[in-house]
C-alpha cells in the first residue's frame, strides 16, 4: 500500500495521538495500557519550543482509508527540561568538563520519539521519517537516547550508525528505568540524500 510522510500538527493531536501511542507500545514492547501513562507527557511535549512531528501514512488501496504506521517527534533541548538534566548529569558521570557538556547541550534538536509500526519495519521508514524531521531543522546537532543492544544489532541502531550518530554516552540509566540506554548525535544539518 502506498506511504506518504505528513507533518503532524498540534491541533491535529486528537486523530493522530492514539495509533502513534499503540505504534510506539507495539515498537517498543511495552505492555498494553502504557499509552494512557504516556499520552499526558506526548501532549505536554508539543508545547515544547521547536515541537515538530512527522509520519509516514499508509492508504488502504480499497477503501482508500489512512493508517498511521510511523511517527517521529522532537523539540528544542533546554536546560529546563527533565532529559537535558539527565543527559548533563551523565556526561559529568563520564568525565566531560563543564566547557564540553556546554558545548554538546547549548543548540540541540532532542530526538524524543521514532516508531515504526513492527509490521512495516525494514522498507526504510524510519530513515524517511527521520531525515524529513531534521531536514529544516536550525540546530547545531540533533541528539536521541536509545536502549543499549548487544552489538548495537537491531534495525534502529543500524539506522542510526547509518545516518552518522556517534556515541556520547553509553550505558547510561536514567532515573527511574534501569535499563542501560546510550545518548547518540550528530551535526545538523542532514543533507537530503540520506
Amino acid at each position: 500500500m502506498p506511504v506518504r510522510l505528513v507533518d503532524l500538527t498540534v491541533d491535529d493531536i486528537d486523530t493522530w495521538l492514539a495509533p502513534a501511542l499503540d505504534i510506539y507500545v507495539a515498537a517498543m514492547g511495552y505492555p498494553r495500557g502504557t499509552q494512557a501513562h504516556r499520552a499526558p507527557l506526548w501532549t505536554d511535549h508539543t508545547r515544547r519550543p521547536g515541537w515538530q512531528a512527522v509520519g509516514a501514512v499508509e492508504t488502504d488501496t480499497v477503501d482508500g482509508s489512512d493508517r498511521l504506521v510511523a511517527i517521529g517527534y522532537g523539540y528544542r533541548g533546554a536546560p529546563d527540561q527533565w532529559w537535558n538534566q539527565q543527559l548533563c548529569a551523565g556526561l559529568r558521570l563520564a568525565g566531560f568538563t563543564a566547557p564540553q557538556i556546554t558545548e554538546i547541550t547549548r543548540d540541540y534538536f532532542e530526538l524524543t520519539e521514532l516508531h515504526v509500526d513492527p509490521a512495516r519495519q525494514g522498507a526504510g521508514l524510519g530513515q524517511r521519517v527521520l531525515v524529513r524531521l531534521l531536514r529544516d531543522r536550525l540546530e547545531s546537532s540533533v541528539l536521541l537516547s536509545t536502549p543499549e543492544v548487544a552489538r548495537d544489532d537491531n534495525r534502529a541502531w543500524r539506522l542510526y550508525r547509518r545516518l552518522g550518530f556517534d556515541d556520547l554516552l553509553r550505558h547510561f540509566s536514567f532515573t527511574g528505568d534501569p535499563r542501560p540506554f546510550a545518548v547518540l548525535g550528530r551535526r545538523l544539518p542532514m543533507r537530503a540524500d540520506h
